[in-house]
């Protein structure tokens, strides 16, 4: 196997890179920063330009497609739409390729915008919220489709909800400065933050006023999706809900912070309903499970010390 990796220095590009490391040749494509310390063949410039593709495209067998933006209008069509499309060109033309994994996003089916008052199969219609970043999911997931069925292209979309690492949930929980993604709890909350008990926690409430549930999945998780979709006979045309068996309920973290750290929450009204993403289909399919349940992601974020040549920063807004 020869793969191509695109946003390669992402954190899951990295973590995929790291797992697949000595068991095949791989090869990085990437935009504005290094793969420091990983053995790997880089390939520099932007995934919208066909020649930078067609160099990283000759004589690879199997791709991982990551490279996106966030809510970023002036670059997302470039990277999304364009890039994406050079990037199936190239393998369509290709007579060494063999199979096209995309990491799509729960985004495409409007995760907790809309109302979903039965699980979230993979046969949920696309949905885009407003903004750019959920559109340019619809059209990964749509773009790919139209290659399978018009070429007879051997891809598989894996739809994954907000991706942890390490520290990740954690920040995902601040109501600072430091908030990792969102929703603000700040600009939701009813009063002022100044006035929150120390090491507080957001406990939030759907649109009915009843405990958020929301869809998360671990990186490695994901990864090991990945790896087992680059070569599955299965998973060849399909796409697969990647997440963790059950939603992360924001009532269940509040409990558990308490009883085991002593966090004090602060429920927090927002306008997002409860979803539950399914991912029976990959259980059934692929043979995957998820490793990482509701404990285990908060332990692992609230546990992990980074080292201080590793600060925490944020690539990309959102």
């Amino acid at each position: 196997m020869k793969l191509l990796v695109t946003g390669a220095t992402g954190k899951v590009g990295r973590a995929l890179i790291d797992k697949l490391a000595g068991t095949c040749d791989i090869r990085a494509l990437c935009h504005n920063r290094p793969l420091n310390g990983a053995d790997v063949e880089c390939v520099f410039g932007t995934i919208a330009d066909r020649d930078t593709v067609r160099q990283a495209m000759a004589g690879v067998t199997h791709v991982v497609h990551l490279a996106t933006c966030k809510e970023t209008p002036d670059e997302i069509m470039d990277v999304a739409v364009k890039g994406l499309f050079w990037v199936l060109e190239e393998a369509r033309e290709s007579p060494t390729f063999q199979r096209f994994v995309l990491v799509g996003g729960d985004a495409a089916v409007g995760h907790f915008v809309y109302d979903h008052p039965l699980p979230v199969t993979e046969t949920q219609r696309h949905t885009a919220y407003q903004g750019c970043y959920a559109l340019s999911k619809v059209l990964e997931e749509v773009m790919l489709e139209q290659y399978e069925i018009a070429y007879g292209l051997a891809g598989t979309c894996l739809r994954a909800p907000w991706i942890m690492d390490r520290d990740d949930f954690r920040y995902s929980l601040s109501f600072g400065p430091d908030q990792f993604g969102g929703p603000a709890w700040s600009e939701l909350l009813p009063g002022d933050v100044g006035d929150l008990p120390e090491g507080a926690v957001p406990l939030a409430l759907d649109a009915g006023g009843a405990p958020l549930q929301r869809n998360f999945v671990h990186v490695s998780d994901l990864v090991e999706a990945i790896a087992i979709a680059l070569e599955h006979p299965a998973a060849v045309g399909q796409t697969f809900n990647i997440s963790m068996d059950e939603p992360v309920d924001y009532a269940v973290v509040a409990r558990y912070l308490a009883a085991s750290r002593g966090l004090p929450a602060v429920q927090v009204p927002t306008p997002y309903y409860s979803t539950w993403l399914d991912n029976t289909k990959a259980k059934l399919l692929l043979g995957w499970r998820p490793a990482y349940d509701t404990a285990r992601l908060i332990d692992e974020a609230w546990d992990h010390e980074r080292s201080p040549d590793d600060p925490r920063k944020v690539w990309y807004p959102g």
